[in-house]
């Protein structure tokens, strides 16, 4: 009895760790550590996201007793500001924020519900000093609201405490590295596929060093950049928890760096920074800027959900008109074409108004998670090879009398929307198979 538990036990962390691994070995990625010699403790993080918009603000203390910090972020979040990603207050408190996966249970009972998770976030560095304070701070909450996150926090003796959706670990090694998995569900094995994650540990295991060089050396082994636009490490901060200070490096690039001095900007007052406009014009950033997908842009979110619409309505039309015109036999065989095709397109559109993932890796893009999305990928070759027919078919039913105008129209506005989704596919890299 007791070793079927066991074996249960096992397959059920084999499972989580799959999950967790698949979920985000191709979506956003970020990785951290921190090194500790002597009374010295340096902490790197690199924020991987496609985002463009990377800040950092300087908020000074809001009362008695409270401490002023520094954070970066990417992430808009309205009147809330830029959601911190990373940052340190004046004690030498420092965090990141990381992705990850954890299976959803039962929320913690009887504790406070985070309403503003940004505003919760900076109350943090705000008002604690140590990583005893974080927990006790972080234990009055049900932090559970976070299942998609993990975060470290370190302060200047070196001590972290791990922050996962239902558990918190305080600890003291000399070294950590932390990238997308909860440690406590995933195992040494698995955590070692994380290529960003496998490097670090492997750089820290025969030399270590709190010098800005080794970190910067450090970072750029863990840092991620894409083959298919040059995408990846977004931010590189380098935070000194006991000098105060912190070295930025802007889009995987190691050459330049930026520092800052949190009492002098403190001193400068609450203001805030675009990162890009602080350093040279990097090449890759600028492509991902100008990079369009759903995500970012209206005109092509709003023609692919008025596409879903008019792939939708015409294969409902073209099945009933099937259907109800039996004795009409002359291409026929199109309009179930039409039916399936419009199906298939429908939801394919859906499928590309979801995960953003799809547009920054190589093709045929596959998704971990879901053998029917990886098939997916395969449709725009699927539009190559009707387009043609499709064509030559249109042009022959406006000489023919068979089909009704509205049928005819509807058909050659389908066939117009699939050469413009064509070179939008073209345009994302859809078909380079071969590259």
């Amino acid at each position: 009895m007791e070793n079927s538990t066991k074996s249960a036990q096992f397959l059920k962390l084999v499972l989580l760790t799959i999950i967790s691994l698949a979920v985000f070995q191709n979506g956003y990625t970020c990785s951290g550590y921190k090194v500790t010699i002597g009374n010295k403790t340096l902490f790197g993080s690199n924020e991987d996201a496609w985002r463009v918009t990377p800040h950092i603000w300087f908020e000074n203390a809001r009362g008695k007793g409270n401490y002023g910090a520094a954070f970066t972020g990417s992430r808009y979040d309205g009147e809330n500001g830029y959601a911190p990603q990373s940052g340190m207050n004046e004690m030498g408190l420092a965090f990141e924020r990381l992705s990850s996966y954890h299976p959803q249970s039962k929320n913690f009972a009887n504790r406070k519900s985070i309403t503003n998770p940004t505003k919760y976030l900076k109350d943090i560095l705000h008002t604690c000093k140590t990583v005893e304070e974080v927990q006790k701070y972080i234990s009055e909450y049900d932090h559970s609201y976070f299942i998609e996150d993990i975060f470290i926090y370190i302060d200047k003796s070196g001590k972290y405490l791990i922050v996962e959706p239902y558990t918190l670990r305080i600890g003291n090694k000399a070294t950590y590295v932390i990238s997308n998995f909860c440690p406590s569900i995933t195992s040494q094995q698995a955590a070692n596929q994380l290529e960003r994650y496998r490097n670090g540990v492997a750089f820290l295991k025969n030399k270590m060093d709190t010098t800005l060089e080794f970190c910067k050396a450090l970072s750029d082994t863990m840092h991620v950049c894409r083959k298919k636009i040059g995408d990846g490490t977004l931010l590189t901060s380098i935070w000194d928890l006991n000098n105060g200070t912190v070295n930025l490096y802007f889009y995987h690039q190691y050459i330049t760096t930026v520092q800052f001095n949190l009492q002098e900007e403190l001193g400068k007052g609450d203001h805030m920074i675009g990162i890009d406009t602080l350093f040279p014009a990097n090449s890759e950033f600028e492509k991902l800027r100008n990079y369009k997908t759903p995500k970012n842009s209206t005109l092509i979110g709003v023609f692919l959900v008025a596409s879903a619409g008019l792939f939708l309505f015409s294969s409902i039309y073209f099945l009933v008109r099937y259907l109800r015109r039996k004795r009409d036999s002359k291409h026929r065989y199109i309009q179930v074409l039409l039916f399936l095709l419009g199906l298939i397109l429908f939801f394919y559109m859906v499928v590309l108004c979801g995960s953003v993932n799809r547009f920054y890796f190589p093709a045929p893009y596959k998704d971990p998670a879901s053998v029917l999305i990886s098939l997916t990928a395969y449709i725009p070759f699927l539009l190559l090879l009707v387009i043609v027919p499709f064509y030559v078919i249109n042009y022959r039913l406006f000489r023919e009398r068979s089909w009704s105008i509205f049928a005819k129209v509807l058909f050659t506005l389908n066939n117009l929307v699939y050469i413009m989704l064509i070179g939008i596919f073209v345009y994302w890299g859809f078909y380079d198979v071969f590259n």
